[in-house]
C-alpha cells in the first residue's frame, strides 16, 4: 500500500501566519498548565514532571477539538481524541514524553543541549500501547542543532518510527534502507519546509525497545545532516494522531545521555569525529550534464578507515553513474563511501572517486562536504 504524503509534527508552529502565535502560546501555556503526575490534562500545552526528570506534553497544536492524557507516572495515555485532520497534511497533535528542552521549556536536571562530539551514549528505553483504528504513528524524536538551543525548532529532526496505523508516512520520500541498532529499517529523508528530517520505519510494530540514540545521530551525520559540533537538544517519544487516538499509550520512558568521553558520531574510523580532511571537487559541465571528479585529502595525523564523504547536492541534480564510490541516494543529502580497495585514506593521503549526473537550471557545486561526520574544507 503506498501511504498519503504528508508534514512532519515538527511543521506545527510554522504554518503560514500561525509562526509568532503559536510560539507564543505555547510558552505562555506551558507556563500556566503545569499539572501533576497521576492527573488529567486536557489544556492545548499542558505539561506535567514525572519522575522528577522528563516532561509529559499534550501538546494539541493541529485542531480546536479536545485532547486529553492521563499522565501517570511512567508516561502517559490518550484518554481523549476528538476531530481528525486530512491524511495528507499535518497530524493533530504529538503527545508525548520528553528529556531535553522543547520550546525553552527543559526537563529537570537535564544535561541537553550536549555537543555529539562529547556524548558517550545515550541509552533509551521506551514501551508502547498501541489502538487498532484511526490514523497515526508512534514516533520516537531525535532533535539536531548547530546550536545549543532551547527555543523553537532545531534544524534537523530524526524520526523512528516504531509502528503506523492508517494512510500516514513519513515527509519526504524513501532512499533506501539500513541496519540501525541491529534493525533493519525502511528510511526516509525530505524537509518540511522548516527543517530536515530523516525517518526510520519499523517493517512491523515494535511494542518495546532498548537502544542508544547515538546509532540514529551517527546517520544523520553520515547522511550529511549533521556533524560533530551539533548539539543533541531533545529526545522524545510519543504519537503523531490524525484521527482518533483514544487508547495510545506511553507506558514506560527513560532516557540518559552519557558525557564525558567523546562519543563516535562520525563512524569508524574518525574517533570522536575528531579527523581534518580538505576536498577538492572539479566539474565539466554541458547542456543537462555534467560530471565530477572529486578528491578527498587526509590532512590529520593518523589514517580514516571505511571513510564516508557527506554533501548535498544542489536542486535539480541527479546522479546517473558513479566510480571509486558507492554513493547514495541519487540526489540530495548524498553520501559517498569507499569500496573495498580503497578502504583506507594514509595521514597525508588521499582517495579519488566521480559520479555522472543530469541538472536542470544553473549548474553549481556542493557548498559544503564533511568526513565521517567532521567537516572539510574546500580546495
Amino acid at each position: 500500500m503506498r501511504f498519503s504524503p504528508r508534514y512532519s509534527r515538527s511543521a506545527r508552529s510554522l504554518l503560514g501566519a500561525l509562526l509568532t502565535a503559536l510560539i507564543s502560546m505555547a510558552a505562555l501555556l506551558t507556563a500556566a498548565s503545569v499539572v501533576q503526575a497521576d492527573s488529567t490534562m486536557c489544556e492545548a500545552f499542558g505539561s506535567a514532571t514525572i519522575q522528577g526528570r522528563y516532561v509529559v506534553q499534550n501538546n494539541r497544536w493541529g485542531t480546536g477539538e479536545s485532547q486529553c492524557i492521563s499522565v501517570t507516572d511512567s508516561g502517559f495515555r490518550v484518554t481523549r481524541a476528538d476531530g481528525s485532520v486530512p491524511t495528507n497534511g499535518a497530524p493533530k497533535s504529538y503527545p508525548s514524553v520528553y528529556n531535553g528542552c522543547h520550546y525553552t521549556n527543559c526537563s529537570p536536571g537535564t544535561n541537553l543541549p550536549a555537543q555529539l562530539g562529547g556524548i558517550a551514549t545515550a541509552p533509551t528505553s521506551i514501551s508502547y500501547d498501541y489502538v487498532n483504528d484511526g490514523a497515526y504513528d508512534a514516533a520516537y524524536d531525535i532533535w539536531l542543532d548547530p546550536t545549543p538551543r532551547k527555543d523553537g525548532v532545531s534544524r534537523t529532526e530524526i524520526m523512528v518510527w516504531f509502528n503506523k496505523v492508517g494512510p500516514v508516512q513519513p515527509v519526504g520520500s524513501p532512499v533506501g534502507t539500513a541496519t540501525v541498532a541491529g534493525r533493519q529499517w525502511e528510511v526516509w529523508s525530505g524537509n518540511n519546509g522548516s527543517n530536515d528530517v530523516l525517518s526510520f520505519v519499523a517493517p512491523s510494530a515494535i511494542t518495546s525497545w532498548s537502544f542508544d540514540v547515538m546509532d540514529f545521530v551517527k546517520q544523520a551525520v553520515s547522511r550529511g545532516l549533521a556533524q560533530s559540533t551539533w548539539y543533541l537538544t531533545s529526545v522524545q517519544a510519543g504519537f503523531e494522531p490524525w484521527q482518533n487516538g483514544a487508547g495510545l499509550a506511553v507506558t514506560s520512558f527513560s532516557s540518559t545521555v552519557n558525557l564525558g568521553s567523546p562519543g563516535d558520531p562520525g563512524g569508524p574510523g574518525d574517533p570522536g569525529g575528531s579527523s581534518t580532511c580538505k576536498v577538492a571537487y572539479a566539474t565539466n559541465v554541458w547542456q543537462g550534464g555534467f560530471t565530477s571528479d572529486v578528491t578527498v585529502i587526509n590532512t590529520g595525523s593518523s589514517k580514516v578507515s571505511n571513510w564516508k564523504l557527506a554533501f548535498t547536492l544542489p536542486s535539480g541534480q541527479q546522479i546517473t553513474s558513479a566510480w571509486n564510490a558507492n554513493v547514495a541516494p541519487s540526489s540530495g543529502a548524498v553520501t559517498a563511501g569507499n569500496v573495498g580497495y580503497n578502504a583506507e585514506i594514509a595521514a597525508g593521503g588521499q582517495a579519488s572517486f566521480g559520479f555522472q549526473g543530469t541538472y536542470g537550471g544553473t549548474f553549481t557545486k556542493p557548498s559544503a562536504f564533511s568526513l565521517n561526520g567532521s567537516a572539510c574544507t574546500i580546495a
